[in-house]
C-alpha cells in the first residue's frame, strides 16, 4: 500500500495556504485584525497554557464546530469578518486545519509558522494553564 505521509500532507497544505510569522501575527493581534484559534489538544493547554485572548477549538472538532449544518455547530464562536489565524504546537496540525477551512469555503484564514513555540519566543502573553 502506498500512502502519503503526514509530512507530505503538511507540505501540500503549506503550498495552498497563507502562513504568517509570529511577529506579523503579534502586530495583527495588537491592531485587532484577527482571531487566534488554538487547535491543540486540551491536555496541551492544561500543561503549557495558551495565548491570551485566543479561542480554543480542538483540531478534531474544528470542522464540526464551524459547520452550521453540524449538530456540533458552535454559533457565534467568533467574528468571521476578521482573519482567522490558527496555531498548534509547531505548525503542522494548524497547516492541515487551515487547508481544511479553505476546503470548507472559508476565505480569510491563515496559520502561524512555528506555532505556539514561535509565539512564545516572540513574546506573546501566555495565560495560566487551563484547569482540568
Amino acid at each position: 500500500m502506498n500512502i502519503k505521509s503526514s509530512q507530505d500532507l503538511v507540505e501540500e497544505a503549506n503550498q495552498l495556504i497563507e502562513t504568517l510569522d509570529a511577529n506579523k501575527v503579534s502586530s495583527m493581534v495588537k491592531n485587532n485584525e484577527c482571531i487566534l484559534i488554538d487547535v491543540r489538544d486540551i491536555r496541551e493547554l492544561w500543561k503549557e497554557g495558551t495565548v491570551k485572548d485566543s479561542k480554543h477549538i480542538p483540531r478534531g472538532m474544528l470542522e464540526f464546530w464551524l459547520d452550521p449544518k453540524s449538530s456540533y455547530y458552535r454559533k457565534n464562536k467568533f467574528d468571521q469578518n476578521k482573519k482567522i489565524v490558527l496555531y498548534c504546537a509547531l505548525g503542522m496540525r494548524s497547516a492541515l486545519a487551515t487547508k481544511s477551512l479553505i476546503d470548507m469555503g472559508f476565505k480569510n484564514v491563515a496559520h502561524v509558522n512555528g506555532g505556539f513555540d514561535a509565539m512564545q519566543q516572540s513574546g506573546f502573553e501566555i495565560v495560566a494553564k487551563i484547569k482540568k
